[in-house]
Parts: structure tokens; sequence; C-alpha cells
């Protein structure tokens, strides 16, 4: 199975997943970090921990009234900002996977930044279990061949409308 490395701006919400991970029987290593310092220490913790699967979560909102762009959003700024770091350590989406995001991301600028899996396509609340799903789903899949996004997605509590990605191999 591929190593997953979570960051998560939540303790209790990382606890979860790392727990999800453990019953899975995957090596994860969780670390909780605010949303905003997440891209400072992007580049060490890759370093560290050589992940295949880095999740990059927390906390997010869509504020409809600020308009469309990052600044409309509390979070997803510092995500952009954070997957954007990672893919200066590793331009692959093959050998690095990201999955990023949290409730009503703006799902197109992470995808945009470099993540491979990414919330809020309908700008939706997501489960906080979503993206280690995904991860748990990807560290166990065979990496010659790509993976079935539907049937990844169909696992998430919200599917298509939670979570989206882009071709991948597992």
């Amino acid at each position: 199975p591929g190593k997953i490395l979570h960051i998560d701006g939540d303790s209790d919400y990382l606890n979860r997943c790392l727990d999800y991970y453990k019953d899975a029987n995957i090596w994860a290593m969780g670390i909780q970090e605010k949303e905003e310092n997440m891209n400072v220490y992007m580049n060490e913790w890759l370093e560290k921990y050589r992940p295949n699967i880095v999740v990059i979560t927390g906390h997010d909102a869509y504020y409809k009234k600020q308009g469309t762009s990052l600044k409309a959003y509390k979070n997803s700024a510092n995500f952009v900002s954070a997957i954007k770091e990672a893919r200066k350590y590793e331009q692959s989406h093959d050998k690095l996977i990201i999955i990023a995001g949290a409730c009503q991301s703006n799902y197109e600028e992470l995808i945009k930044a470099g993540a491979n899996f990414a919330s809020s396509p309908k700008r939706v609340n997501i489960h906080a279990l979503d993206p280690a799903i995904i991860a748990t789903k990807m560290s166990l899949s065979d990496i010659t061949e790509d993976i079935n996004l539907k049937e990844i997605l169909e696992n998430t509590k919200y599917g298509c409308n939670g979570m989206g990605g882009i071709k991948t191999k597992g």
C-alpha cells in the first residue's frame, strides 16, 4: 500500500481519519496544522515522510456575497498554496497523489493548482472521511492502472457533488 501523509486543520477530524487508515491497515502519518501554515512546512513534511499520497484538508466555506474569487472562500487560497508547494516537490500527478479541500472549497482552483482529487465541485459540505476514503482507495490501487474515478467517488458520502478528480494511476 501507498504511504499517506494527512495534514488537517482540525485535530478531531484528523484523528477520525487516522483511525480509518489504521482500520484499513495502511501506513499514515497525521499532522495537525492551521490551514494558513500548511504551505510553510509542506516541503519539510514531504522530505521527512516521503509519502505517495498527501491529503490537505481542514475547514473551508464559500461566502456567496463576496463573489467568486478565492477571496470568497475561508481557506481555499491556503489549500491552493499548499498544493503548489507540494507540486514544487513532486510535479508528477502519478508519483505524488494530492487530495485537497474541505467543505465548500473551490474545486476548480484546487485542481488547477495540481490536486488529483479535490472538493467541492458543487460547493457542498463533505463528510470528514471523504478525503480519507479516496486516499485509502488510491493507496490500495494498482500503480500501473488508471483508477475508476466514478467508482471511487461513489464510496464517498456525497459522491461527485462533494469530491471530484482527474484521471490518475493507482
